[in-house]
């Protein structure tokens, strides 16, 4: 896999055209685009397929959270749009996490990966514990993760500050995928845990997601282009 390959940019507008000129000019500079709830809720399934077609591999990522017959009806609807990858959160469990699995292996040599998100890159151990979770961050995500595996599922979305403890606890095919992605000097926004795109790689870190750095840059391709060189 291309250092390219490993990089998702993530489409955050709920404006179809500004999401597809973006995956235009980012199409074979990058692995593929993230398309989550605010896209989705503007655009639907045909916003979806729009950029699909126009050759970018699509991370769908939606964080089903439900029960597990509700999750494994939304995944299989899903399918029909091809996505490469898609999330579900792991708080919803062992159950949901395994129906979703199943749902997802209907597609055969189609199969999206499904990945679980952990503890969001925004949370922290004080908003953590503020929803009722005592402990670190990096507990919480170890746990999930490790659910997560246990259920099934490819792999996990994580903070870059867990992507070297969860590769060491979960071996080398669980999948990794890293949001909080700041080139040096880059602010960080509303991202708690974050990292530069080498140190995430070198963390242990499969698929970068990476939004702002890249989207609004003057010129997004070229950013795309740096990053890609920087991760080698």
């Amino acid at each position: 896999m291309s250092a390219a390959d490993r990089i998702f940019v993530a489409l955050d507008t709920a404006e179809a055209e500004t999401a597809l000129a973006l995956a235009g000019r980012l199409e074979g500079l990058v692995g593929g685009v993230k398309l989550g709830k605010q896209f989705f809720t503007a655009e639907g399934p045909a916003g979806v397929r729009r950029v699909a077609a126009l050759g970018q591999r699509v991370f769908l990522d939606l964080k089903f959270h439900d029960i597990p017959a509700t999750v494994s009806g939304a995944i299989e609807a899903a399918l029909r749009l091809e996505p490469f990858m898609l999330t579900v959160h792991a708080a919803g469990g062992r159950a949901m996490m395994r129906a979703a699995a199943e749902a997802a292996a209907v597609a055969g040599g189609k199969r999206p990966l499904v990945v679980a998100v952990t503890v969001l890159t925004s949370l922290a151990d004080a908003e953590l514990a503020e929803t009722g979770i005592a402990g670190a961050a990096a507990d919480q995500a170890l746990r999930l993760a490790k659910l997560a595996e246990a259920s099934g599922l490819d792999g996990v979305v994580c903070s870059p500050r867990e992507a070297a403890m969860l590769r060491q606890a979960l071996g080398k095919d669980f999948k990794l995928v890293v949001p909080g992605i700041r080139p040096a000097g880059a602010a960080g926004d509303d991202q708690k845990r974050v990292m530069t795109p080498r140190e995430a790689l070198a963390a242990g870190a499969d698929y970068l997601v990476i939004g702002r750095p890249i989207t609004a840059a003057a010129d997004p391709a070229d950013a795309a282009r740096r990053i890609a060189a920087e991760l080698g």
